[in-house]
């Protein structure tokens, strides 16, 4: 049981922690470890590579080595069979001792030679090989820099998105919470006309209100009285 709990634990971290990475950052970090990834390979490879030009080296030393040897020892039976012709045993043993001596050195020579086409044919391989995983990989890493690039374009669009969000939600917000509707407005206006009719009525049924009243008709009679008056002297 507590096992399950730190295991949990654990995954409920690393969720969190990826999360939270930025993703601009993680492109980066991949493209990164790509990069290293591929001169590590680059490396082994150019060791590999000089690995094979090492034994053409050797083969190409050795080669001249059982060339010479080869040479030398003809030129040796060739002494002893001639102080063989002339009677001379002491000239012809020393030459055929001299003969058998470089045949050895021939012998380890052509078998060192034929070691190292062996080797050169292995190392051959895996040259070739290692140049193929460096294309090869040279290609995947060029195909991950497209594809960066692709997300970062698609990140910024995202983040633009983002913000227009966030801006069209603002607003809404500022609207919603600050503007007054048509509702509100309408009803205000609905309620300071009820008010003032309200304060009318009011004034109109007090002693006041009667008498301002009055004043109002005099006031009216005798602007009527004032334009008959007018009309008469006009001849209307």
């Amino acid at each position: 049981m507590f096992r399950r709990i730190i295991n949990y634990l654990r995954q409920l971290f690393r969720t969190t922690a990826e999360r939270a990475m930025d993703p601009e950052i993680e492109l980066e970090q991949a493209i990164t470890d790509a990069r290293r990834r591929d001169q590590d390979l680059r490396n082994q490879a150019a060791k590999v590579i000089a690995h094979r030009t090492q034994i053409e080296a050797k083969i190409e030393s050795s080669a001249s080595d059982v060339g010479e040897a080869r040479e030398t020892a003809k030129q040796a039976l060739q002494r002893a069979e001639k102080a063989k012709g002339e009677g001379n045993t002491a000239d012809q043993e020393k030459w055929t001792n001299a003969a058998q001596s470089v045949a050895l050195r021939l012998q380890a020579a052509e078998s060192n030679l034929g070691s190292l086409k062996e080797q050169y044919e292995i190392a051959l391989t895996q040259a070739e090989s290692a140049k193929r995983a460096v294309q090869q990989n040279a290609m995947r890493l060029q195909e991950l820099a497209a594809k960066r690039m692709e997300l970062v374009g698609q990140l910024e669009q995202a983040k633009m998105q983002e913000a227009v969000n966030n801006a069209v939600e603002t607003m809404g917000s500022a609207l919603e919470h600050e503007a007054p509707s048509l509702g509100k407005v309408e009803d205000k206006i609905q309620r300071r006309v009820a008010e003032a009719k309200a304060s009318s009525e009011l004034r109109e049924a007090t002693p006041e209100g009667a008498e301002a009243e009055l004043k109002e008709a005099v006031s009216l009679a005798q602007a009527d009285a004032r334009l008959e008056e007018l009309k008469t002297e006009l001849g209307l």
